[in-house]
């Protein structure tokens, strides 16, 4: 936890490695020593092994794939199935609505698929305490639930049309937190994914009920997950 600086400056540091590695074996000077196939291959290895790592190697379009930046634990970290992470994309977009503003609040997975399928049609935002995240830029929002209106001046009160959010912990306080990031930055239509144990504290914290539709990770979990909304949604129709 709080790593993400240090990973950066080590990711941005691997590739420069390996480039320079690449660079003095085609070198045309004799007198610099030739790197042997197998210094590059592990060259190669460790380079792969910290783009999977940061996500900070990754270019283009790829960087939006979901699990292109891998779960970690430590950090409560479960990224949901393609499937899921489509379907609550799709609901979210719904939901906002053409030309809509949806922040995605610990919920990395959903961001990437909306990332995919937007288009010009949305704006969203990432609010997300993991800085390997920082990839996508002005997106990219440092956000930590134990300050939740610890936010940039730019994401005013209740200029989104949808938030979703997946509090990282399943405990009253880190609901409690996320809710008021939550009820901040939304005009009204809030979508939840926590544990079903949560589904009492989350009605009381942000009025939202439980749908039909039951989310999957890549990982199966212990923890029943559900999701939950405030207004009248297609996931009420899905299971």
């Amino acid at each position: 936890m709080g790593r993400g600086v240090s990973e950066e400056h080590m990711g941005t540091r691997s590739c420069w490695r390996v480039e320079r590695a690449c660079d003095m074996s085609d070198s045309e000077d004799d007198n610099i020593p030739q790197l042997s196939a197998h210094t590059l291959a592990a060259l190669q290895e460790f380079y792969d092994e910290q783009k999977q790592q940061t996500g900070l190697c990754v270019v283009g379009e790829e960087k939006y794939n979901v699990g292109v930046i891998e779960e970690n634990w430590q950090l409560s970290q479960f990224w949901y199935s393609p499937e899921t992470a489509l379907r609550l994309a799709e609901e979210a977009i719904a939901a906002a609505g053409k030309g809509g503003r949806i922040a995605c609040v610990s919920a990395p997975s959903v961001y990437q698929k909306l990332r995919e399928l937007r288009g010009n049609s949305i704006s969203v935002c990432l609010l997300e305490y993991d800085r390997r995240f920082a990839i996508y830029g002005e997106e990219f929002i440092f956000y930590d639930y134990h300050h939740p209106l610890d936010l940039p001046d730019h994401l005013t009160a209740h200029s989104f049309d949808l938030v979703i959010a997946d509090p990282p912990y399943l405990s009253s306080e880190c609901l409690q937190k996320t809710a008021e990031t939550i009820k901040h930055l939304t005009q009204g239509r809030v979508l939840l994914c926590t544990g079903a144990v949560m589904e009492e504290e989350a009605a009381r914290l942000l009025g939202v009920r439980m749908c039909k539709f039951i989310p999957k990770h890549s990982w199966t979990l212990a923890n029943e997950f559900r999701c939950y909304v405030n207004y009248d949604s297609g996931l009420d129709g899905d299971m």
